[in-house]
């Protein structure tokens, strides 16, 4: 048997590769057709909530706001009073 050349096992690798990737994709979005999420997905989507926003009951936005700094200065060691918040959105 000849020598295979390294240029040809990595072409021959590196395509076994992609094709196996391509064959992946194209298995999940048979799987995603065929559970019923395919186009409908798109269409379920929630619409958005910033109207909502204001109306979230809360009464004293100060302490709101204090609230916030203390939680995020506390996941992050440091002490609320070197943090600045420029906004805060409801996702």
């Amino acid at each position: 048997m000849e020598n295979i050349s390294s240029a040809l096992v990595m072409v021959l690798g590196m395509g076994t590769v992609f094709a196996g990737l391509i064959m992946l994709i194209l298995l999940t979005k048979l799987m995603s057709v065929v559970i019923g999420r395919g186009k409908g997905a798109e269409q379920t989507k929630a619409a958005p909530v910033a109207a909502a926003a204001p109306a979230a009951g809360i009464s004293d936005r100060k302490a709101f706001d204090a609230a916030i700094a203390a939680a995020i200065a506390t996941y992050m060691g440091n002490e609320p009073e070197g943090l600045r918040i420029h906004s805060i959105k409801r996702v």
